[in-house]
């Protein structure tokens, strides 16, 4: 038996929880006025559009993900004040990070770039987690300690059903390193009604301090 031909998944679909209008806080590293990276996704836009199945992200929208907290209706500002306070004493620990992303990865959801070293970002991820875990306790710190994996994502799928193959093909020719470095980490209001996810800045503390 053959395996089945793998296709893109439209990424807009309604995950657990989210409803539109809803928001929610997160722990990301706002990586847009990153030089390097913004050259390199202005290089790729015109081929990602021509796929026609990705929504390219805008450079100012341009994340890496770190560590949800929680919707916005369900989290107290007094919680997030507090959080934010311990977020902030415990990245000062930890001095700027210089990464690299690559290579090009396309998955069914959508186009990204892996981050390595992972090592020192998931160290300011396990830093927040624990700053979560003082206000909350560790039982109602969100998502998997263990399934993290660091990654800018340069567009989105839109829809279903188009097969990955020859994108594939296409994209993974780019092949180019990408340097950044993270100063800060940034908790933020996200939502995401119109296809594209956008955000709020609440703080911003300092890696270093």
């Amino acid at each position: 038996m053959t395996e089945p031909e793998e296709r893109t998944r439209d990424h807009w679909w309604w995950r657990p929880g989210w409803r539109r209008g809803r928001s929610f806080y997160t722990w990301h590293f706002l990586v847009g006025d990153q030089p390097a990276l913004r050259e390199f996704a202005a290089r790729m836009r015109p081929h990602l559009e021509e796929a026609g199945v990705f929504d390219p992200v805008p450079f100012e929208w341009l994340h890496m993900t770190l560590q949800g907290v929680g919707f916005t209706d369900e989290v107290n500002d007094g919680d997030l004040t507090a959080i934010s306070t311990a977020a902030a004493e415990r990245v000062a620990s930890f001095p700027p990070i210089s990464v690299e992303l690559c290579p090009v990865v396309v998955g069914t959801e959508g186009v990204f770039l892996p981050v390595r070293p992972a090592e020192a970002v998931a160290a300011v991820r396990q830093g927040i987690r624990e700053s979560i875990a003082k206000v909350w306790g560790n039982a109602r710190v969100p998502e998997d300690e263990d399934l993290f994996h660091p990654h800018v994502s340069l567009a989105y799928a839109n829809a279903s059903g188009t097969p990955l193959a020859p994108i594939r093909e296409t994209l993974t020719r780019h092949a180019e390193i990408v340097p950044i470095t993270l100063t800060h980490v940034s908790l933020i209001d996200l939502n995401r009604d119109e296809g594209m996810y956008r955000w709020k800045l609440v703080t911003a503390p300092p890696l270093g301090g």
